[in-house]
């Protein structure tokens, strides 16, 4: 065999394994944004169940709550109450108009019946709310209210503490972990919406 040969299948087989170096890497790279993606997917699903849970809460009790065990026993055996508001307006004798407002109160429906009756929810388990997916983690949860305007109104916050992402990983990150709500703004959107 010559020089040429034993050269020749030297770097056939240096190009093979640089190939497959390659190729693996590469496919690992997509594996792991899928995986990534999938992850976050399931964050962005239990951010929003929170958000809605949060805005009931408020609905019912007139303000957020950053205690999970009282946002869980809320989901749990809270109830919502469906309410008629009737505006009647009267004409007085010299032209003016009284609005008389009624409310009644027609019925009470557990809120288990409200937040769970679309599919997406359905297989959340309530006391597993306060957990991230895939990490085994929490998820910080903050209410409180703020002044705008002179006025006092209610803000919450939750935000993913482990980031399957890392690109939303530390304080100097572009994107952020995802959080819905804002601590400072009156504001309930997501930062992935």
């Amino acid at each position: 065999m010559s020089l040429t040969k034993i050269l020749t299948f030297v770097f056939l087989a240096i190009a093979i394994g640089i190939a497959y170096y390659l190729f693996d890497r590469i496919k690992f790279s997509i594996e792991e944004e899928e995986r990534i993606a999938a992850v976050e997917a399931q964050v962005i699903n239990k951010l929003k169940f929170i958000r809605d849970a949060e805005l009931l809460y408020k609905e019912a009790n007139g303000q957020y709550t950053s205690d999970w065990n009282k946002l869980i026993g809320f989901l749990d055996t809270g109830r919502l109450y469906i309410v008629q508001r009737r505006e009647i307006t009267t004409l007085l004798e010299y032209g003016a108009e009284e609005t008389t407002i009624e409310i009644d109160t027609l019925d009470q429906i557990p809120v288990r019946d409200t937040l769970f009756h679309t599919p997406v929810y359905n297989n959340f388990k309530i006391e597993n709310i306060a957990s991230i997916p895939h990490s085994g983690r929490q998820f910080n949860l903050f209410a409180d209210k703020i002044s705008r305007n002179n006025v006092e109104v209610d803000v919450f916050e939750v935000v993913d503490t482990a980031p399957v992402n890392p690109a939303r990983r530390g304080e100097e990150s572009i994107k952020g972990p995802l959080r819905v709500g804002s601590r400072t703004e009156v504001n309930t959107r997501g930062n992935w919406e």
